[in-house]
């Protein structure tokens, strides 16, 4: 599969993955199965592009230091063309993951991500002149440190003429932030993808019809992932998508949703419809949870 060339802006991580035999116990033990990997909502989303046959730039920012260096060599081996800033003085991302068969915690210290800087957005959108496309993940907004680096890649994006999308990232910092800040902030993008308990943040408690509607108001097409329960498009246009609900055999859900988040574009970048569109998302969202680790194997 080919395409136009997507950047992807934003967070470079090591996940510790502990896929957990049963509820941690507080105080004790919980035994599990550790992991070390790569991971990262732009990384991981850029890695699937990648694996999928699309030329991708991922730009991100990472510590000089050894887990850096692997982090961007093993996206190197899956076909991701890197743009990353090794930052001196900051250690490379790290989230330490807890999941079970049915949710992910997540402990994190964003390290380098916080030090992404607007001046190497541009450098690199100037070095990539067939880039038809720009992904930007909403961690980048959402902390303080990076936010200048993603709202200039919105903006260059923008007077590049490129299409744009923006995947909400993460219902608590969501709220810390507040809706009306984040909402103004990608107000225009073509594309805006939330799960569950982020379209409630952002759009309240309604179905996620009404909720894909009420977020159409800031940005011009809305997908609302609903893990095994399918997902729903909705644009301006008034059209509605559903993708149906599905089984799963669901190993680990870490980066399932930045899977789908590849998938979609994917398919949508080369003209398929919304139906179709979903229809790819989901498959390789459901090959993302049966696995450990958020990466597409090499």
């Amino acid at each position: 599969m080919t395409g136009p060339r997507v950047m992807v802006v934003g967070d470079l991580i090591t996940d510790v993955v502990a896929v957990l035999s049963g509820p941690p116990v507080t105080g004790s033990d919980t035994s599990a199965a550790i992991r070390f990997t790569g991971g990262g909502q732009a990384a991981n989303t850029a890695a699937w592009l990648g694996a999928l046959g699309v030329p991708v730039t991922l730009v991100g920012a990472v510590g000089d230091d050894g887990p850096g260096r692997d982090r961007v060599a093993e996206l190197e081996r899956g076909g991701v063309d890197c743009a990353v800033t090794r930052v001196p003085d900051a250690p490379t991302g790290t989230v330490i993951v807890l999941a079970t068969a049915d949710d992910r915690t997540m402990v994190t210290e964003r390290g380098a991500n916080l030090r992404l800087a607007p001046e190497a957005v541009e450098a690199a959108l100037d070095a990539a002149p067939d880039a038809a496309h720009l992904h930007l993940s909403g961690y980048t907004l959402l902390d303080a440190g990076s936010r200048p680096a993603g709202l200039r890649a919105l903006a260059a994006a923008r007077q590049r003429g490129l299409t744009v999308s923006v995947d909400a990232a993460s219902a608590a910092p969501l709220r810390r932030v507040g809706a009306p800040a984040f909402l103004t902030w990608v107000r225009g993008v073509d594309l805006l993808l939330v799960n569950a308990e982020e379209a409630t943040v952002l759009a309240g408690g309604l179905d996620p019809a009404a909720q894909g509607r009420v977020l159409s108001a800031s940005a011009r097409r809305v997908v609302v992932k609903r893990g095994a329960a399918g997902a729903v498009w909705v644009d301006r246009d008034a059209t509605i998508a559903v993708a149906p609900a599905r089984r799963m055999a669901v190993v680990d859900p870490t980066g399932a949703g930045d899977a789908f988040a590849a998938g979609l574009l994917s398919a949508w970048l080369t003209g398929a419809s919304p139906e179709a569109a979903l229809h790819r998302a989901g498959d390789l969202g459901a090959s993302a949870v049966s696995q450990v680790g958020a990466r597409p194997p090499l």
